[in-house]
């Protein structure tokens, strides 16, 4: 076991033979640095993927948006077409029903 605290950079270890404190703290300071660096990329990764993840939902909103507008447009043509359908339909069976009758009425003597 060594007698490190839990934070290596509060008590480095002892140097090796011929490398000085400054040389230490540079490569100390030149690993902490990495670690940013390496920080700073996931976190613009992380917030280039936010931006994608905001710019997809917006497509799905204006998709959801124009497809509701659709259906809307598409339940009044159906709703016309139900009441000519209905229309249609009356007049036919007035139109049969004259026809009967006037059948009816040339075959009677």
């Amino acid at each position: 076991m060594t007698d490190r605290s839990p934070n290596a950079f509060a008590s480095p270890e002892p140097a090796p033979v011929g490398q000085s404190d400054i040389e230490l703290a540079t490569k100390r300071l030149a690993a902490a640095l990495d670690a940013l660096e390496a920080a700073v990329d996931r976190r613009r990764e992380s917030d280039r993927a936010d931006d994608e993840l905001a710019a997809q939902m917006q497509a799905l909103g204006a998709d959801r948006s124009r497809l509701a507008n659709e259906l809307d447009g598409t339940l009044v043509r159906s709703r016309a077409l139900e009441r000519t359908n209905r229309e249609i339909a009356e007049r036919l069976d007035v139109a049969i029903d004259t026809i009967r009758s006037v059948i009816e009425s040339s075959d009677q003597p």
